[in-house]
């Protein structure tokens, strides 16, 4: 998977230096040993003088070390922080507040699921207020094959539990589903990806449910916007963000 790139002359909030020093350490992808300085100005048009200010202070902090051949490699800085990153993380303290928006925006229950064998579990919910609604519990497990959320995590999942799979290209985000789990039941679902054994990986599937009844055209429109915004802002915040997971932004077709 191609890392996003920052391309020279791009106008960015902070101090430029440091926007150009973190535009060279996104050139690196994954299986690139070392990049010249020949290839870091191509990924980057800056000139190879900048590039070569910027990587002394980028050598001096670690962050890059330059080899015998003159190339530049990935530094140890990176790697520690990358360690600190993973630790830290506590995916419940980041999806929760996210459960709680799309309750409050859109109105209807908010779960996250994860993908176990052929089931699909339910690892967190936020409950709407209405008593008519979708009723599923944190632990349940659900059937895999039927709902928005288990349509995420099969069509997502290549199956190793490693990276994701490759979507298919005509497939639109958010994923809903009507009445197939329950005939009175709507879901809508995306997926978020996350860092996780040092790649890339579906981490579960982000969705909202409610009775079909109130699944109505305006209601929809909603949850394609908000779903889909949530679910990218969260793979971000993971390590898992959707354009370097190849997944396109985009609508699913009026149910």
């Amino acid at each position: 998977m191609a890392s996003v790139k920052r391309q020279a002359g791009t106008p960015q909030a902070g101090v430029e230096s440091v926007d150009r020093a973190l535009a060279l350490l996104a050139c690196f992808d994954e299986g690139d040993h070392s990049l010249s300085l020949a290839e870091l100005a191509t990924r980057t048009g800056f000139y190879k003088s900048t590039i070569l200010r910027l990587c002394a202070s980028l050598e001096s902090a670690h962050y890059l070390v330059r080899l015998e051949d003159k190339s530049f490699a990935i530094g140890p800085e990176v790697l520690r922080l990358g360690s600190i990153f993973q630790k830290s993380l506590r995916i419940e303290d980041r999806i929760r507040p996210v459960l709680r928006r799309l309750l409050e925006t859109i109105g209807e229950s908010a779960s996250f699921f994860r993908r176990e064998g052929d089931r699909r579990i339910c690892l967190f919910r936020e409950d709407s207020a209405h008593s008519v609604r979708d009723h599923v519990v944190e632990g349940e497990r659900l059937p895999l094959a039927m709902g928005a959320a288990g349509h995420v995590l099969t069509r997502f999942d290549r199956g190793d539990g490693k990276s994701p799979a490759t979507p298919e290209p005509s497939m639109a985000l958010p994923l809903f589903s009507f009445g197939e789990r329950d005939p009175e039941i709507a879901a809508a679902a995306v997926p978020i990806f996350g860092w996780r054994r040092g790649e890339i990986a579906l981490l579960g599937a982000l969705a909202v449910s409610g009775p079909v009844s109130r699944f109505t055209p305006e209601l929809v429109g909603r949850i394609r916007i908000s779903l889909l915004d949530e679910g990218r802002e969260l793979s971000a915040q993971l390590g898992g963000p959707y354009e370097t997971a190849g997944i396109a932004s985009g609508t699913e077709p009026d149910p």
